[in-house]
């Protein structure tokens, strides 16, 4: 097992540097954890920690080490084929559903692979190639392995809240401000044509390109969040009762699952709490709600008489300079991370929009297996901007365009209401 290794934010001059940085915040998010909280699967969206730290030591394996190593040779034959996700153009993948079911290879087999893979990275980075896709790959490597530290905070969470006896991921307590949330303000923005997308300095992924012009209309978009408490005040109206406020899906979905409230709230005689990776707490009514899907998010948006921002219309009003903190220094341990502040689109939670993930006008996905890492994903799921109290400072950016199904809710997701 790894020892504790609090690494924060990176910066770096050299990939060597940048990658032994993001590895090791992989190893320190999995320091707490006991070898059978690694194995765990509650359900087909939920990885174990072990696949998780299997499948981002894969992607450098398989998409660098095979690719730009002389005389490759892999760690093990039916690794390629377990640890593969989704890439079908590569190979065919293990089924994502039963990931669950594989004990063995071990967790200190994982810690092996990792470390065998680490070595050899560290002995190309030392003899790097002159070539730009090299550097590229790298990169695209270290992105995707700060996606999956994200997934692994959501998932353990998911894991230990279907535990009985609500299993404390770290006993970590932040204090609380003695300052409410501040009254919700409207923030109003002219219409007129505004360039949406990556402006091509720095990484972005495919989905965030290319840059393009859109006509949007004059709107106003709220400069906070929606609290627990607001979030009640729906609950309490009756909110998942009335069909008026949801979409026929979504209404549908609702019928179905049974639910009340956000997912990991419950109630103990006539007082709420909710599952943290701090375990069981009284739920903090100023703080922003969190882990509800798409649809409750757009039917308390109805019942506000308001509605979900498109992604454009988000894009135009954040921040372009994210100055939130990254999990290690603003208290990933927390459901949601502080308190609604003043414009703060960054580092809370994952903002639902009303905006379908579809292709930008001229999108072109990556050549090669790695284009499939968000194309093929463009239909049926929803946009969601910002980035959450467990995304990494240096991954969140004004253009990233996370995407979900919207009847999802085990991932850091809130409502930010427009107009």
């Amino acid at each position: 097992m790894p020892s504790q290794s609090a690494v924060s934010t990176f910066q770096f001059d050299t990939l060597a540097e940048n990658y032994c940085a993001v590895r090791a915040i992989s190893h320190s998010i999995c320091a707490p954890l006991e070898a059978e909280d690694y194995v765990i699967q509650t359900m087909p969206s939920v990885s174990p920690l072990k696949w998780h730290l299997a499948h981002t030591t894969w992607f450098f394996d398989i998409f660098i080490l095979a690719a730009f190593q002389k005389k490759y040779r892999p760690f093990h034959p039916q690794y390629d084929y377990l640890f593969n996700s989704y890439y079908i153009t590569h190979g065919t993948p293990f089924l994502r559903s039963r990931r669950g079911w594989l004990s063995r290879p071990t967790v200190a087999d994982i810690y092996r692979y990792r470390a065998w893979v680490d070595e050899q990275m560290m002995a190309l980075l030392a003899n790097a190639p002159a070539d730009t896709l090299f550097a590229e790959r790298i990169v695209l490597g270290i992105q995707h392995e700060q996606q999956h530290q994200e997934l692994m905070l959501t998932d353990i969470k998911h894991v230990f809240a279907h535990n009985p006896l609500f299993p404390v991921y770290s006993p970590y307590r932040a204090t609380l401000p003695s300052a409410p949330p501040a009254q919700l303000k409207w923030l109003t923005i002219p219409a007129r044509v505004y360039s949406i997308g990556t402006h091509g300095k720095g990484f972005a992924y495919d989905n965030e390109k290319p840059r393009h012009k859109v006509y949007v209309h004059d709107f106003s978009i709220a400069d906070r969040l929606i609290t627990n408490g607001e979030y009640l005040e729906f609950m309490q109206d009756g909110g998942y009762s009335k069909p008026q406020y949801w979409l026929a899906d979504a209404w549908q979905m609702l019928q179905e699952k049974g639910w009340q409230a956000p997912l990991y709230w419950q109630k103990d005689g006539e007082q709420w709490q909710y599952f943290t990776l701090s375990g069981l707490q009284p739920i903090d009514w100023e703080a922003p709600v969190c882990h509800v899907s798409h649809f409750e998010a757009d039917a308390y948006a109805r019942w506000a008489k308001a509605r979900l921002p498109t992604e454009m219309e988000w894009e135009i009003v954040a921040p372009k300079v994210v100055r939130s903190g990254n999990f290690y220094d603003r208290g990933y341990l927390r459901p949601i991370n502080g308190h609604p502040s003043s414009v703060q689109f960054y580092g809370d939670v994952w903002e639902w929009t009303a905006s379908n993930y579809t292709g930008y006008p001229g999108f072109h996905p990556s050549a090669g297996a790695v284009g499939e890492y968000n194309g093929k994903f463009m239909t049926g799921q929803m946009v969601l901007r910002g980035g959450s109290c467990v995304t990494s400072h240096n991954h969140m950016r004004p253009t990233y365009r996370n995407f979900f199904y919207p009847w999802e809710r085990w991932q850091f997701s809130g409502i930010r209401l427009a107009r």
